[in-house]
């Protein structure tokens, strides 16, 4: 039984009890982490947990509902011990949850490891496959836990076992060292900004965000963390500024670089351990491409078909500029570009996607599609402005949802879901509500500037909520098989981009595009502009995420160190970077996807992942949104049956047919 926060870190109502969990007449558990006495706690409870594995062995006439059912709780009860601390080091992150983070890692890693190599476990598992009248629920879960103990090496002798759980320990370490690393990086720099003139052209929300005052004088302090760094690369008018902006933004962590190769050599030796030729051959085992052969075919198709369309913009984008573009170039251009192309300007929209607004209209449109009700209750939490939901399906509380939605100094880059309890019926046959966190980095409120948005936070706000209903929707009864527990890796990323093509439908704009001040609706004229520009410089977008996803691949292939790793990563960019990056751009000592997530061999999935959900998306529009019978049956098939099933056949039993790459080349306007 492996421990699913060890893996998957893209997702990642606790009480710390001395004697573990205790949720006896409570939907939810309670956000609390006891600093003092938790790594104390948490060997209290694991050795409860090996206590319970231990009697569980002992029984007789071992069954699912004897033996797999509370052994898979008893994962459950573990993860959510953690998780309020794991979450807590990545969105408050402080000296206090790193020394407890750092200190926890290898005592979870070695339990896990452990239980995931027991052989004694590992043989039930393969005696109780056998059993008759197992629902394919119960199947599911015993399939799944038996791939987890042949890749994890319970087939193996007590040496190599004893190997493999010293490599998951140091790899468990230095991903979160990479993690600390680029934290810590992005929060030391800063470049102070005198001269007014260099920040007229911004915003007046980001520009606001930027000033302070020192000895009486105005200044703009500019940072790498998302929304500052990128408002000044998109409007920032003096290019030095920009250049030593992106320059830090890409020597980000250069210590990472001899991380990077230790991880390397630890995931390769790993996955020979394991009897497999290399770190991708492990990672496809578990996935649901056939085979790395496939998906390399399939992403070289897709760079085939996006070339030229990439070269031709390219082109356009440098007749307009009257220098020779570089890196730190590309995004002011094409905004200017953009605004001349399409008449769009971002800041025209701002005003009407405000950050309330927008997620009531969020709420509003899940509604309408999906029967589903999200009412704000009041909870003190980490932060006063994280927001908290119950979840309804019509009068039913289904579930849990917190949003963290704000960037601040101290909290991880970027934008994600985390899920917490799972939906599943316990020991007492009582049912298990489900929980989740959905994160992200939008511009900061204050009591004079609300955070308003860029559509483009728009997209992430419903890519991540698609993420979190995957979670919270399903009606599953097996906790291992529930919500996103058990969806092969390329899979997961099917709801969430679903989900998010729906921001740019006007039916759905309509719900919750309202200026902050007025309450105008956004007008027909920028809807439709919006709607004209959704694929501006997509094939170069196309591009830039097909060299991450190659790139992963390659350097997993074999074993790869030092310069070789950034020698693969230019020759990739020979077929996708059309301006080549300058010799100092480090991009991979910050791919913490790949180094610090849980997509190392697997960043592939999100381009795999959206042939699904584009297919899915122009279904439902071909059908009218909210008229439409396959977004009702997907809510049945796709979200409520969670991991219960391979994707491949949910995705077939919706819509009747294999996935066809044409609608992924069609949502992205690339002929």
């Amino acid at each position: 039984m492996a421990l699913k926060w060890l893996h998957y870190a893209k997702y990642a109502n606790i009480t710390t009890l001395k004697k573990g969990l205790q949720m006896k007449n409570k939907k939810f558990l309670d956000f609390n982490v006891q600093y003092d006495t938790f790594l104390e706690d948490l060997e209290d409870l694991i050795q409860k947990n090996k206590d319970k594995i231990h009697s569980l062995l002992a029984i007789q006439n071992k069954t699912f509902d004897n033996f797999v059912k509370p052994l898979s709780l008893i994962d459950e009860e573990l993860n959510q011990f953690i998780t309020p601390l794991t979450h807590l080091n990545s969105v408050k992150n402080s000296s206090q949850t790193q020394e407890i983070y750092t200190k926890m890692i290898p005592v979870i890693s070695t339990y896990s490891t452990q239980i995931s190599q027991n052989k004694n476990i590992y043989n039930v598992f393969k005696a109780i496959s056998k059993h008759k009248n197992l629902s394919d629920e119960q199947q599911r879960v015993i399939e799944l836990n038996i791939l987890d103990f042949k890749l994890s090496g319970a087939h193996l002798n007590e040496k190599t076992k004893m190997k493999l759980q010293q490599i998951n320990i140091k790899l468990d370490e230095l991903s979160n060292q990479f993690s600390q690393n680029l934290l810590n990086a992005t929060n030391e720099y800063n470049y102070i900004i005198t001269d007014e003139k260099d920040v007229n052209n911004l915003p007046k929300s980001d520009k606001n965000q930027i000033s302070f005052k020192q000895n009486g004088i105005t200044k703009y302090k500019l940072t790498l963390q998302a929304p500052i760094y990128t408002a000044y690369m998109t409007y920032g008018t003096n290019r030095a500024i920009r250049e030593a902006l992106y320059k830090a933004y890409t020597t980000r962590a250069p210590q990472n670089a001899e991380l990077i190769d230790e991880i390397l050599r630890l995931r390769f030796e790993m996955a020979n351990l394991l009897g497999f030729k290399n770190y991708v051959e492990y990672s496809m085992a578990s996935k649901m491409a056939p085979s790395s052969k496939k998906v390399l075919n399939f992403l070289q198709k897709l760079t085939d078909a996006s070339a030229n369309q990439a070269k031709k913009e390219i082109r356009e984008l440098q007749s307009i500029a009257d220098i020779k573009l570089q890196s730190h170039d590309i995004a002011f251009y094409s905004e200017i570009l953009k605004q001349q192309k399409h008449k769009i300007n971002q800041e025209d929209y701002r005003p009407y996607f405000e950050q309330t607004k927008v997620v009531d209209g969020l709420f509003q449109f899940l509604q309408q599609l999906f029967g589903l009700t999200c009412k704000s209750i009041k909870l003190e939490l980490w932060d006063k402005k994280v927001k908290v939901y119950d979840v309804y399906i019509k009068d039913e509380l289904k579930a849990r949802l917190y949003l963290d939605l704000e960037s601040r100094k101290n909290k991880r880059d970027g934008a994600w879901m985390h899920n917490w309890q799972t939906h599943g019926i316990l020991e007492d046959k009582t049912t298990q509500l489900a929980s989740a966190l959905i994160v992200c980095n939008f511009p900061s409120s204050d009591e004079e500037n609300p955070s308003l948005l860029r559509h483009d936070d728009v997209v992430t706000l419903f890519h991540e909520m698609g993420h979190a209903i995957h979670h919270i929707l399903s009606d599953v009864q097996q906790i291992g098989v529930s919500g996103v527990n058990g969806v092969q890796w390329d899979a997961v990323e099917y709801p969430s981009q679903f989900l998010e093509n729906f921001a740019y439908e006007p039916e759905v704009l309509r719900l919750f595009a309202r200026h902050y001040q007025t309450d105008e609706i956004l007008p027909e004229a920028l809807i439709k502009q919006l709607i004209h520009a959704k694929n501006f410089q997509s094939a170069l977008s196309m591009l830039r995420q097909l060299e991450f996803s190659m790139f992963d691949l390659q350097i997993h292939s074999k074993l790869y160190q030092g310069q070789q790793i950034q020698i693969i990563l230019d020759r990739i960019r020979e077929q996708t970077a059309l301006i080549k990056p300058p010799a100092y751009n480090k991009f991979q000592n910050g791919f913490s996807h790949i180094f610090a997530g849980g997509y190392a061999a697997g960043y592939y999935s999100y381009k795999w992942a959206e042939v699904l959900s584009a297919d899915t998306f122009f279904q439902v529009i071909d059908e009218g949104i909210f008229n439409s019978k396959t977004a009702k049956k997907y809510l049945d098939i796709i979200l409520k049956k969670g991991g219960s099933y391979n994707m491949y056949e949910l995705f077939e039993q919706l819509m009747k047919r294999e996935p066809m790459i044409d609608s992924l080349l069609r949502l992205n306007g690339i002929n």
